[in-house]
């Protein structure tokens, strides 16, 4: 009895995600753009930013916030409630429109939070968003006039910081994308959760960079326990390398999934653990449906007998 008990225990949810987006491509108003908290928080840290508002109304509509204890403000309403109080900062993976666009819109409503990034992503943000042209400067560096609504804060690879409000820890890995990506290794105690932005394999371009992630999340599972990831696949198997543009197929994201598992002292620890696939692209291809070819490709191709999840906009999920 004590053995099944630990068990139960072991299984019992510690973060929930919220899918505010989860296609990538050109359906502007769903975005890749998640939040997570730790069940122990009322508060979340956004994953990306590429639809918000729209994407909290839509997780309204699906009752994704309706165990979260929330004290409407009548002001802003509920969905104003949940972006103003309730997120308590972003984490922004790169600089691409897909990825910030909901973060730029929804400032002017929004209330000061943190953004954490890598520094080449900050950087970019401000030349390219925050410049007074292409919008307002509503965070605390760059081109003035800052209107200081954003603190900006530097990632540095590999260390790792506090999320603000949230109880959560996060560490920075760099991914390889035209421009520089990032995964985020977010902690509760003894318990991991890992997104990763856009990111291209490391068969295909050569830098070694999610060789980099995987050892390291197989030495932190020597002590803890991995909850779940996210991680893109943008395309199906048929698209040429030299045209992924630094993305994922089914079949290369199983390729590095093998190597993850190749790395782990204990292989029971990938069983079943829940992937949720981000960023599959979009089309106004008349009668394509890409959503349901990768996902026919992945259930063929996983023989690591994992959880895929192929999220919808609106769905609440627990690890």
């Amino acid at each position: 009895m004590q053995t099944l008990q630990a068990k139960n225990l072991v299984q019992n949810p510690v973060f929930e995600v919220i899918v505010l987006g989860d296609s990538g491509g050109i359906e502007d108003g769903n975005l890749s753009a998640f939040l997570l908290r730790s069940l122990n928080s009322v508060n979340y840290v956004a994953l990306d930013a590429g639809t918000l508002v729209n994407g909290i109304n839509q997780s309204i509509k699906r009752q994704a916030f309706a165990n979260l204890p929330i004290h409407e403000n009548q002001k802003w309403g509920l969905a104003g409630t949940i972006l103003r109080d309730h997120v308590k900062g972003y984490l922004i993976s790169h600089a691409h429109l897909d990825h910030v666009n909901g973060m730029l819109v929804a400032s002017p409503e929004d209330s000061n939070k943190n953004v954490y990034a890598l520094a080449s992503v900050n950087n970019m943000m401000s030349e390219t968003y925050f410049n007074g042209k292409a919008w307002a400067n509503f965070s605390d560096r760059g081109i003035p006039p800052r209107l200081n609504k954003y603190h900006i804060v530097d990632l540095v690879q590999g260390e790792t910081v506090s999320i603000a409000e949230t109880g959560l820890k996060v560490t920075a890995f760099s991914l390889s994308h035209p421009i520089e990506s990032t995964a985020f290794v977010i902690e509760n105690d003894k318990d991991l959760f890992v997104y990763f932005g856009d990111t291209g394999p490391d068969s295909v371009e050569k830098q070694g960079k999610l060789d980099v992630i995987w050892t390291y999340l197989a030495d932190q599972s020597k002590h803890k326990k991995l909850r779940g990831l996210i991680i893109e696949v943008s395309f199906e198997n048929e698209r040429p390398h030299n045209l992924l543009f630094g993305h994922l197929t089914p079949n290369l994201l199983m390729e590095e999934l093998h190597n993850f598992a190749s790395k782990l002292d204990d292989k029971a620890a990938i069983n079943q653990l829940k992937v949720v696939i981000s960023h599959i692209k979009y089309t106004l291809e008349s009668g394509t449906n890409p959503r349901h070819k990768i996902k026919q490709q992945l259930t063929e191709a996983n023989d690591l007998n994992l959880n895929i999840i192929i999220p919808e906009q609106g769905q609440k999920l627990l690890f």
